[in-house]
């Protein structure tokens, strides 16, 4: 293939070119997933739906998002990369259409259980089965910032750019047919980035062990390697506030603090685009200044911080959106300082990358569903503001435990910089 102005302006990115409509495959993908982020929530509870019971929901569709985070990179391993995200398509594209077509006309709860709930299976086999893909095709030197950009594309969709879709079609088409939308734009990405997407690698690779062996291996790893184990605990304290708080921050902003429905999802789309330009800021910053030291002071210190400050502070100021806006872009621009975990947490087992990477993605996806847990189990007794302070606690926790991520090799006078040697990239997964 010709080196063309083009090309080369993408390999300058770190962006493999292979794969670059996979990448806008996957924003378009996650920006339909991401359309229902920050409206589903009050939405059901206006249908008649209890706080609790939208809560629990949540938590089921959580559940279901971290078993099949885990299973993306098993399955990676033995069927390939674009076999699973076909998977990760049909499943999300099925079950919407169930929720869509009989949960919610029906105002049935247990269709919505399974409607919504299965649907959790789908954007993990689809997104982590492309951050496997990339791991196989990016070249050593620029794995990190070809990560990097997967998260550019994945926090892109998911919630920012989906909340800002939802922002300008609610008020033209309503809630319902804006639900509808979002599958049109799952489908439209996730049928670029299988179809236009040529590289061969994506298929399955040669096994070396058995189907068995593989999935015990990914679990196992958890404590064979402690680190891992905690590197794993650390990534679900990372994101679990983030779905916590689609679950009662838009009722607490909208009911509470004074807020428009709008205005909410702007303010969430404003707080997610600081959030994936952070993704390439920390990455690079991790590089230099240290992924472990990045992890805990910006990631861990900075989530402590930010996430009583968004509580906090409107509380205090009331309907004041400049303000709001402030907190809102500090907390999801802290969100990204657990970025350099995708290249620490798999150097720590260098034998058994792939293994430390399904580990890795269980911690994501349990996130998804250690979030909604706690507001369902402690926003009745404690109210927002004691979610809040769990949420803070984690954080705080989490800061400590980063402290403990060293690399294999890494000497004891080392601060959590990538050893000379070794450009920082390669330790990303593979």
């Amino acid at each position: 293939m010709p080196n063309s102005p083009s090309r080369s302006l993408i390999n300058r990115l770190g962006i493999p070119p292979t794969l670059v409509w996979g990448y806008l495959g996957l924003l378009l993908f996650m920006i339909g997933d991401g359309v229902e982020s920050g409206y589903l929530s009050p939405y059901l509870i206006d249908q008649g739906f209890s706080q609790s019971r939208v809560a629990l929901l949540f938590t089921v569709y959580g559940v279901a998002a971290g078993i099949a985070a885990w299973l993306s990179g098993v399955l990676s391993d033995l069927w390939g990369p674009r076999r699973v995200m076909w998977t990760g398509l049909g499943i999300w594209a099925a079950f919407q259409v169930l929720f869509l077509s009989a949960a919610i006309p029906l105002a049935s709860y247990p269709l919505m259980m399974l409607g919504y709930g299965l649907r959790g299976l789908g954007y993990p086999l689809f997104a982590y089965g492309f951050l496997v893909w990339i791991a196989a095709v990016a070249p050593r030197a620029r794995l990190g910032t070809a990560m990097g950009w997967f998260w550019f594309a994945f926090t892109g969709g998911l919630p920012t750019l989906g909340s800002l879709v939802a922002s300008g079609l609610i008020p033209h088409i309503g809630a319902y047919a804006t639900l509808w939308a979002a599958l049109a734009l799952v489908a439209v990405g996730g049928l670029i980035a299988l179809l236009l997407v040529r590289d061969d690698r994506g298929g399955a690779k040669p096994r070396t062990e058995s189907p068995l062996v593989t999935l015990v291996g990914s679990v196992t790893i958890l404590w064979r390697n402690p680190r891992v184990g905690l590197g794993s605990v650390v990534r679900v304290i990372n994101t679990a506030s983030q779905f916590g708080f689609f679950v009662i921050m838009p009722i607490h902003f909208t009911k509470t603090v004074g807020f428009s429905l709008t205005q909410w999802l702007h303010l969430l789309s404003a707080m997610f685009a600081t959030n994936i330009f952070a993704n390439l800021l920390f990455g690079v910053l991790g590089d230099r200044f240290g992924w472990r030291r990045t992890i805990a002071w910006f990631g861990g210190a900075g989530c402590t911080v930010s996430t009583l400050l968004l509580f906090y502070v409107p509380n205090a100021a009331g309907a004041n959106f400049p303000l709001a806006l402030v907190v809102a872009a500090f907390y999801g621009a802290t969100l990204a300082g657990y970025v350099p975990l995708s290249a620490l947490v798999p150097s720590m087992e260098p034998r058994h990358k792939g293994q430390a990477l399904a580990a890795l993605n269980l911690g994501a996806g349990a996130s998804t569903f250690v979030g909604p847990a706690v507001v369902a189990a402690f926003v009745g007794p404690l109210g927002v503001a004691g979610v809040v302070w769990i949420f803070a606690g984690m954080y705080a926790v989490s800061t400590v435990l980063a402290l403990f991520l060293k690399l294999p090799d890494e000497s004891p006078t080392a601060e959590g910089a990538p050893q000379t040697g070794a450009p920082a990239a390669a330790s990303a997964p593979a």
